[in-house]
């Protein structure tokens, strides 16, 4: 269950560092399972409702990389996510550039404690909700925050998102 002030990973780190609460929840990851979103909402089930657990995608944007946070069951508005972050266009990042830049593998990429921070659109939906859930860092470890510290923590602009 909630592991709190346990510092697992670099983003559990950051949400340690910065003092704010959180609560860290693990999960058995199948690792035949790639559906990693599906999974974690499947897992949160009691905990959270699907809308509040978020996933984070990595885009490309014409000049580099940024970050796109919306719940897992909700599809990402490219073209809404590239106006937010003030960008002509946005497509999804290559995989292994998204892996490189974040310090995460697929499926635990979290927008906080990121090797290298990028700009980030958190979906408004988020604001909804007094706590939202989103990887932690790892398959199998989402970590409960509320909405405005992981503003706060990564810098996010908040924007609707969805298609």
């Amino acid at each position: 269950m909630g592991k709190p002030g346990r510092a697992a990973t670099p983003a559990v780190a950051a949400a340690v560092a910065a003092g704010i609460d959180h609560e860290v929840l693990e999960y058995p990851h199948d690792p035949r399972n790639h559906d990693f979103g599906a999974e974690a909402v499947a897992a949160m089930g009691g905990r959270a409702a699907p809308e509040q657990v978020f996933k984070t995608l990595v885009l490309a944007l014409p000049r580099g990389l940024a970050v796109a946070v919306l719940p897992v069951p909700s599809k990402l508005s490219l073209k809404a996510a590239a106006a937010a972050l003030g960008a002509p266009k946005a497509t999804m990042a290559d995989p292994a550039a998204a892996q490189r830049s974040s310090g995460y593998v697929l499926g635990g990429i979290s927008p906080l404690g990121q090797r290298r921070p990028l700009p980030t659109v958190l979906d408004a939906s988020a604001l909804e909700f007094d706590r939202m859930l989103c990887s932690a860092g790892r398959r199998g470890l989402e970590i409960a925050l509320a909405p405005a510290d992981l503003i706060s923590l990564t810098g996010a602009v908040v924007a609707s998102i969805t298609a």
